[in-house]
C-alpha cells in the first residue's frame, strides 16, 4: 500500500486519538527508518523510547522467532523459563528483590501504586493511602495513573478521578512538605520528567526526598517507564542519583519493541503482594520475555558507557548550534530535551522530519530526542548535521 491508501484506512477504521505525523513508516534497519515511498530518516524517537535495539536487530528477531515456534503464550497459571530467566537478569542488576511483569508503563505504575497502598495497609491500617507526585509529571493514561499525573491538560473530560493523590512542585521540599500529612504512604517520582519537557530532577532534592521517606516510613516509588533499561546510560536512572527505591516501574525499552512492562520491589515490599492480589494475563509473555533477555544481554557496562558518551556528544553538539530557536539542552544519556524559543516546537519537529530526522515533542516547548541505544556514530552524526542545518 502507498501512503494515501494507509491514511485512508486509518481515517476510515481507526479512532482518531493520535495526532499522527503525515508519514507512514514501512521498515527500518539500525537507527534508520524508511517510509512507504523509500525515503530514509534518521530516527531520534525509537518509538518513544521503546526500540532500544533499533530495527531489524537479528539477535532480537531470532529470539522472538525461536520462542514463538516453541511457546507463544501460556499465561501465569504455569511456570515457564523465559520470564524466570529475564527476572534473574533484571532483578540483581537493579539491586532489587523481586519482579512483577505486565504489558505497559501505565499498567506497571498501577501495580506499583497498588503494592504501595497494600504495604501501608498491612503495616499501618487503612488511613495511610495518599501518594505524593510532582507537578509536570506523567504516569500513564488509565484513570488512576492520570490522577497521579501532575498536568491538568490530561485531566479534562475524564472526571471523576479516584482519590489518594496530591501534587507538589519539583525540586521544592517546602512544597512537598506542605502537602504531606498523616495519610501519606509514598512519594512517586520521575527522575527525568519526560512528557513534562525532559526535566531532570535535582540530585540533592531526590536524596532529600529519599531521606524524608526513610524518616517517615513512606515508600519511595520511582517511575522509570521512560528513563529505565539503559536509556540514561545506566540500567536504571536512580543508579546515578545515589538512591534505591522501594519500588521501581519500567516498560518501553525492556523488550525492544514488544509490549512489556513491570515493576521491581526491594526487600521491604518483596512479600506484599500474594496470590490473588494482582495479576496480568499477558504479563511475562514468553516471546516478550525472550526479547527482554536479548536487551538485558546487550546492556553490558561497556555498552552503557557508550550510551553515556553518545548522549554527551549529542547534547554538546546541539548546545553549540548558533540558532535563534534553541533555548537550552538538558537530559541524561540518550534522553535529551531541546528547549525551543521563537517558534512552535511542533513546527520545528515538522521541519526536521522533512529534512530526514524524526523527533518528538514534549511539554509546551521542548523537542525530545530518544535515539535507539544502538545508534551508530555515523547515524548520530547524520542526525546532528540535520539539526545543525535546520535549526540555523
Amino acid at each position: 500500500m502507498d501512503f494515501a491508501e494507509i491514511k485512508a484506512l486509518d481515517h476510515r477504521y481507526v479512532l482518531q486519538t493520535y495526532g499522527r505525523n503525515d508519514l507512514a513508516i514501512d521498515h527500518g534497519k539500525g537507527a534508520t527508518l524508511y517510509d512507504t515511498e523509500g525515503k530514509a530518516y534518521i530516527d531520534f524517537t525509537a518509538g518513544i523510547g521503546v526500540c532500544s535495539l533499533g530495527y531489524a536487530n537479528e539477535a532480537w528477531a531470532r529470539a522472538i522467532y525461536d520462542q514463538a515456534m516453541k511457546l507463544g503464550h501460556i499465561s501465569n497459571l504455569f511456570y515457564a523459563q523465559p520470564y524466570a530467566l529475564l527476572a534473574s537478569k533484571l532483578v540483581p542488576a537493579a539491586g532489587m528483590a523481586g519482579a512483577f511483569f505486565s504489558n505497559s508503563g501505565a499498567e506497571a505504575n498501577e501495580g506499583m501504586i497498588k503494592t504501595a497502598r497494600k504495604w501501608s495497609h498491612d503495616h499501618y491500617g487503612p488511613d495511610r493511602s495518599t501518594i505524593i507526585t510532582l507537578n509536570r509529571s506523567f504516569h500513564g493514561r488509565t484513570v488512576t495513573t492520570l490522577r497521579a499525573t501532575g498536568q491538568d491538560k490530561y485531566h479534562k473530560n475524564f472526571y471523576p478521578f479516584p482519590d489518594g493523590f496530591r501534587h507538589a512542585e519539583a525540586n521544592d521540599m517546602d512544597s512537598l512538605l506542605s502537602v504531606a500529612g498523616d495519610d501519606v504512604c509514598a512519594v512517586m517520582l520521575e527522575l527525568i520528567q519526560g512528557e513534562g519537557g525532559v526535566n531532570p530532577l535535582n540530585a540533592d532534592y531526590v536524596r532529600q526526598v529519599a531521606d524524608l521517606c526513610a524518616q517517615r516510613d513512606w515508600l519511595l516509588l520511582i517511575d522509570e517507564v521512560q528513563t529505565g533499561i539503559g536509556r540514561t546510560g545506566t540500567l536504571f536512572c536512580y543508579q546515578q542519583f545515589g538512591v534505591t527505591p522501594d519500588i521501581v516501574s519500567f516498560a518501553k525499552g525492556i523488550a525492544g519493541g514488544l509490549p512489556f512492562g513491570g515493576f521491581l520491589t526491594g526487600e521491604k515490599c518483596r512479600d506484599t503482594l500474594r496470590a490473588g492480589d494482582h495479576g496480568s494475563t499477558f504479563g511475562g509473555n514468553p516471546m516478550a520475555s525472550a526479547a527482554g533477555c536479548v536487551v538485558m544481554d546487550t546492556l553490558t557496562p561497556d555498552f552503557l558507557a557508550g550510551v553515556r558518551e553518545k548522549g554527551e556528544t549529542l547534547r554538546r553538539r546541539i548546545a553549540a548550534i548558533p540558532s535563534p530557536y534553541i533555548a537550552g539542552v538538558r537530559g541524561m544519556g540518550l534522553m535529551v530535551g531541546v528547549g525551543i524559543q521563537n517558534a512552535a516546537h511542533t513546527e520545528l519537529r515538522d521541519r526536521l522530519m522533512a529534512a530526514g530526522l524524526l523527533t518528538t515533542c514534549a511539554g509546551p516547548d521542548t523537542i525530545r530526542l530518544l535515539p535507539p541505544l544502538v545508534i551508530t556514530d555515523e547515524e548520530l552524526e547524520r542526525g546532528i548535521q540535520i539539526m545543525e542545518k535546520t535549526l540555523q
